[in-house]
């Protein structure tokens, strides 16, 4: 919301489906994952597809300058969005999200920032189940496939955009490989969080008992600052 008010952007908070009685675990269908909409084969891509039409349509938002990001399963979304609507999303950014690895090559390239945290046993660096409250409180397991991972993530898009080597940079707060000069012309990141659970950095708890952020590093901010360079 900050960024959004400074930059003058539109931010879209479209919300999943299912969920436990208070609303809570509300999921998107990002293929082999999660819960009610993996099982109920919920037409995610259809419905923010639709979203972003409409906002076209309306004059609100550039055709050109649609970006999606989001969390954990909403991370696992901004994937799939970049693989099937790659003709109407500029660039994604998945944050502390996975794939599965046996997702076909996208529709077209889409640059990519990738964050994920060092400390995620919920999505672990592994690969292999899901873990954590979340998995529990779905009634069981909210995929049907083991994770890839996380690194593939930057294989993948790495792959899909034709790009060769990357340059790695080591801080306190992050490990960041960037790729540049890719042969498509959309660039991919991949940023290693350090002491950074299943969370957003640089943002708050999602719920009690959830890992707690790094503050050292601010995922908005950097998105937006990635975001901004990216057109189709």
């Amino acid at each position: 919301d900050a960024v959004a008010a400074r930059e003058g952007l539109i931010a879209v908070y479209p919300g999943g489906s299912g969920g436990l009685p208070g609303g809570r675990l509300l999921t998107w269908n990002a293929g082999h994952c999660c819960a009610y909409a993996m099982r109920n084969h919920v037409d995610d891509v259809g419905f923010l597809g639709a979203v972003i039409d409409r906002l076209v349509a309306g004059d609100r938002a550039d055709p050109a300058r649609v970006y999606v990001t989001g969390m954990s399963n909403g991370g696992m979304m901004s994937h799939r969005l970049g693989r099937e609507l790659s003709g109407k999303v500029a660039a994604i950014a998945p944050v502390v999200g996975a794939l599965f690895g046996d997702e076909p090559a996208p529709a077209g390239p889409v640059a990519a920032y990738i964050i994920v945290g060092a400390d995620d046993r919920t999505v672990p660096a592994a690969g292999g189940p899901l873990g954590g409250r979340g998995a529990a409180a779905a009634g069981g397991p909210p995929e049907d496939h083991p994770l890839a991972p996380a690194a593939a993530q930057a294989t993948y898009w790495t792959k899909a955009n034709g790009c060769g080597a990357g340059k790695t940079t080591v801080s306190a707060a992050a490990t960041e490989t960037v790729w540049t000069g890719c042969k498509s012309g959309k660039d991919v990141v991949y940023v290693v969080v350090a002491n950074n659970g299943h969370a957003w950095p640089g943002g708050r708890p999602g719920r009690e008992g959830a890992d707690p952020p790094s503050p050292a590093f601010n995922a908005s901010e950097a998105i937006w600052a990635f975001f901004k360079r990216q057109s189709r």
